[in-house]
């Protein structure tokens, strides 16, 4: 009988994800035995600081990535919109899930949407992409970080301490918090991180036999998507230290990907979009190349350049 080990960190949104694709692989492959390796991250653990402060989302991975250097996990399961631009050489992306609901989510006890809010009022997100898109459309709040897991990030405003949360719309379905949301952050007006909502698999290059058996998981248009938003990413070298968003949607072979890079500090948005024709010869990466190009014509390259210094 075949095992898997599979590496996750320990948060409840992160066992949700690996137990589904656990589920998932079982019922691709009967055959095949799982075990989950639930691990900490310097991600999880470090609250205090922002992400890009302290390194950025691939602190979410390295400690997942080293138990599979160990021999310890066959496979790590990650949220894609943590997953680097560029993994670590050896590693590769086996599969992506269908993607879940991609748009950010506004939370708050004391407002239905964004323009309810009161003048002044304090949101929660330690997101330099949602800061900036707060700014762009309510430059009256005021923003503070917010880092911990979703019921963390809930009770936390649940106490006081916030008027109003932004967290990703999928996390809080996975997780059976429907009902929190009270309106759904949605394009083309607010646009998501590059890849959210969708659940990514990590695996050795070189292992043939997991590739085999999780590239059955791996859901074509999804696939399509986030490697258009990923490209467009990795054209502007975002991370976790730039305000970089993206949205492709696929109509048949017709490929649509908007983008933005916004600042913090003045709330301004650069925006671009375009679309494709999927072809032999014009792939989602080259969409995402293409947009990305745009938006540095129009001015991004000056917000990332300042983003990058600060």
């Amino acid at each position: 009988m075949t095992v898997l080990k599979i590496a996750t960190r320990k948060s409840p949104l992160a066992l949700w994800q690996t137990e589904y694709v656990a589920a998932q692989l079982k019922a691709a492959h009967p055959g095949v035995e799982i075990e989950l390796v639930p691990l900490s991250t310097r991600g999880d653990e470090v609250l205090d600081r922002s992400l890009a402060a302290i390194g950025g989302k691939g602190l979410f991975l390295k400690e997942l990535e080293l138990a599979m250097e160990r021999g310890e996990a066959n496979l790590a399961v990650h949220s894609l919109k943590d997953v680097p631009m560029e993994l670590e050489p050896g590693f590769t992306l086996a599969a992506v899930l269908p993607r879940e609901d991609e748009s950010d989510a506004l939370v708050s006890n004391v407002a239905a949407d964004l323009e309810s809010l009161p003048t002044g009022a304090i949101v929660g997100t330690s997101s330099l992409r949602r800061q900036a898109q707060l700014r762009a459309l309510r430059p009256d709040l005021e923003i503070r970080d917010l880092r911990g897991n979703v019921n963390t990030r809930l009770a936390k405003l649940d106490a006081g301490e916030y008027d109003a949360i932004i967290l990703a719309a999928a996390g809080l379905k996975r997780l059976g918090f429907d009902a929190r949301i009270r309106t759904r952050l949605q394009a083309p007006h607010w646009l998501p991180a590059p890849a959210q909502g969708a659940i990514a698999i990590e695996c050795f290059a070189a292992d043939a036999e997991s590739l085999r058996l999780c590239r059955a998981l791996n859901d074509a248009a999804t696939w399509t998507r986030v490697s258009a938003e990923r490209a467009m990413n990795r054209a502007l070298h975002g991370s976790c230290h730039v305000p970089v968003s993206a949205l492709a949607t696929l109509h048949g072979d017709r490929l649509h990907l908007q983008g933005a890079v916004g600042d913090v500090v003045t709330g301004r948005l650069v925006r671009a979009e375009a679309e494709m024709l999927l072809t032999d010869d014009h792939s989602p990466e080259d969409l995402g190349r293409f947009v990305a190009n745009q938006l540095l014509e129009g001015g991004a390259a000056e917000l990332l350049g300042a983003a990058l210094l600060d």
